[in-house]
């Protein structure tokens, strides 16, 4: 396997200085740091009040099934909603304006020849 080469190419320091480039990974972090943050926040108000709140959290819904239980659950569906939410905020926002972005830099990028020697015979086929 070839080492990481020491500096971006100059290619791609180009692209990165594009207001389209600059757009797109705005777009990224106004979604993905407000979600991650909250989802966080989410997280710790679970543990803080299975640690402090034993009584509140140990509260009967219905049955036996408290109200840690449906909070735990409610975890599992939050992370499931959100990487959905995330993939459908992708499909529309972020890889439109990626694809532009990816053949604009092929289309000014020399075609490169593709070295097969590092790729293993069954990968090849």
């Amino acid at each position: 396997m070839a080492p990481p080469p020491d500096s971006v190419p100059e290619s791609f320091q180009r692209i990165e200085e594009t207001a389209e480039f600059r757009q797109l990974r705005s777009s990224f972090r106004n979604f993905a740091f407000p979600v991650t943050a909250g989802f966080v926040l989410w997280y710790l108000l679970y543990v803080l009040l299975s640690c402090y709140a034993p009584g509140f959290m140990s509260t009967k819904v219905v049955g036996n099934i408290n109200l840690a239980l449906v909070l735990g659950l409610l975890q599992f569906a939050s992370t499931f909603a959100i990487a959905a939410w995330y993939a459908r905020f992708a499909d529309r926002r972020l890889d439109p304006r990626a694809a532009v972005i990816r053949g604009r830099a092929e289309a000014a990028l020399p075609a490169q020849p593709v070295d097969r020697s590092a790729v293993p015979e069954e990968a090849a086929e």
